[in-house]
């Protein structure tokens, strides 16, 4: 026989009140980003409606509370936050899945930079890549460097990578 103190007791009022400003903070979370970033998340419809709506509220009044508390709501029915939360951690960066992959992005960046034949590496790697205009991007980053020009080719390479890396299914690695 289990004694009464072991038995699963339902949360106290405390508890779920701390669950319910928990969601209601990831709601205004969401609210705080920027619409492509928001595009990015997996959210049901009408949690993405709701969040839209707090957006379009510029004025941070009475209405603009409610609408948050009502985003709190709707995120109560979700089954499950935890995709949610994981993709505004990846979004932030926390996440250090996302953070490895950037230093990996940037140790390729830069072991391209140093020597041209890591360029076949990434041909192995990605049948498909552009390697003519990943090799333009080099060599334009060169002389941007050796000019002492702003880097701009240069961050294009880190963001040409990324979304190699994004879209293909094999992470990028540095030899």
């Amino acid at each position: 026989m289990i004694p009464p103190e072991e038995e699963a007791s339902p949360p106290s009022k405390t508890q779920r009140k701390r669950a319910m400003e928990e969601l209601q903070a990831l709601g205004e979370e969401l609210v705080e980003l920027a619409p492509d970033r928001l595009k990015k998340i997996n959210l049901p419809e009408d949690l993405r409606t709701a969040v839209r709506a707090a957006q379009r509220m510029t004025r941070h009044d009475e209405a603009r509370r409610r609408q948050l508390q009502y985003i709190g709501r709707v995120m109560r029915d979700i089954d499950d936050p935890e995709p949610i939360r994981h993709s505004l951690a990846a979004l932030r960066g926390d996440s250090a899945e996302e953070t490895g992959k950037l230093h990996r992005i940037e140790r390729l960046r830069t072991a391209l930079l140093a020597d041209e034949s890591v360029l076949y590496g990434i041909a192995e790697d990605y049948p498909a890549v552009d390697l003519q205009h990943l090799r333009s991007l080099r060599r334009a980053a060169l002389n941007e460097q050796e000019q002492g020009k702003p880097p701009r080719n240069y961050r294009a390479i880190f963001q040409f990578l990324k979304e190699l890396e994004g879209g293909g299914n094999m992470a990028l690695r540095v030899e």
